[in-house]
């Protein structure tokens, strides 16, 4: 898909604005973007700035958060039916959205959770948090999916389980990562029925006392977002060749929040752990070669081909 005539300077520019909005908040997932090819990386920074935009409308709320996210919302529905805007965020969305086919009803499912997250406080159980999670997570995975491509041969149906699965394992690691951040809000992301059976209050959260009982709810919900990791993992071969290593990194780099978060003693309500800048760069730096390599291979194999940027 094309601008219009005379725009082009302005989708590229929102694009820009995107990726300057995933290196500011995102660093891990910037970093693992890095590997992707020049047309790909566009259109995925474009859906993780429409995702911080609509979360950041939730979590740093003006006077109406409720009406704000609406009015948002709204717009980007109306301009993804007219293929264009001038907000930059929503352009490079609507822009990706239209290029990649990638299904409206995930945009939607989407909206709604975020909107649920003005009224929710708290999950009964494991399955009301899956619940929630398939319009704050799952459906991520579902729109980062036709961007990345699936190999030569593989449906993108075959695909879509792993794709959830990891964008279920990256929401419960932020999940466990922020418990203080969260709570802060008055929500609250883990199970209540483990809390209880762990002996963990919502007061206790909220007053950020560890607790033996909540090293052994995190260590619990750790082993469960491990698990969400190794479901995703079978879906990594699955890909075009050219986008296996950034979602290798980037499962490398989530995983490595639960290592620290693990060698912290799970002590998260206080601090937030995060993975230092040098294994950062660790992890580009090893799976940088093998990306440099499998775009040759693919190049060598189509010699005709061209590719074109996603802005």
């Amino acid at each position: 898909m094309t601008a219009p005539a005379g725009r082009q300077e302005q989708l590229d520019a929102a694009y820009r604005h995107c990726a300057a909005i995933a290196a500011r908040h995102g660093k891990s997932y910037h970093l693992a973007t890095r590997l992707l090819t020049a047309d790909r990386r566009p259109a995925v920074h474009a859906l993780y700035a429409a995702a911080r935009t609509a979360d950041d409308l939730v979590d740093v709320p003006g006077d109406d958060p409720a009406a704000d996210l609406a009015t948002w919302s709204a717009a980007l529905l109306d301009e993804l039916a007219t293929g264009w805007s001038d907000d930059p965020v929503r352009l490079a969305l609507v822009h990706t959205y239209r290029r990649y086919a990638i299904p409206v009803e995930h945009l939607v499912d989407f909206l709604a959770a975020m909107s649920s997250d003005l009224d929710v406080t708290g999950y009964a159980d494991l399955d009301a948090l899956d619940r929630y999670m398939w319009g704050s997570a799952s459906v991520i995975g579902l729109q980062v999916l036709p961007v990345l491509g699936t190999a030569p041969g593989v449906a993108r149906e075959e695909a879509a389980p792993h794709a959830i699965a990891l964008g279920e394992a990256f929401q419960l690691t932020n999940f466990l990562r922020d418990v203080g951040e969260d709570v802060d809000r008055g929500r609250v992301y883990l199970p209540a029925d483990l809390m209880a059976a762990h002996g963990v209050t919502r007061e206790q959260l909220a007053a950020k006392r560890h607790s033996a009982g909540f090293g052994e709810l995190m260590r619990e919900m750790v082993a469960v977002t491990r698990r969400r990791y190794d479901d995703a993992a079978p879906g990594t071969p699955l890909l075009a060749a050219e986008s296996r290593d950034c979602v290798r990194a980037a499962t490398a780099l989530y995983g490595g929040i639960l290592t620290e978060i693990e060698r912290a003693d799970y002590r998260v309500l206080d601090r937030r752990v995060r993975v230092s800048r040098p294994r950062r760069l660790a992890v580009f730096a090893r799976r940088l070669t093998a990306a440099q390599l499998a775009r040759v291979r693919v190049t060598s194999a189509k010699p005709n081909s061209r590719s074109s940027t996603g802005a």
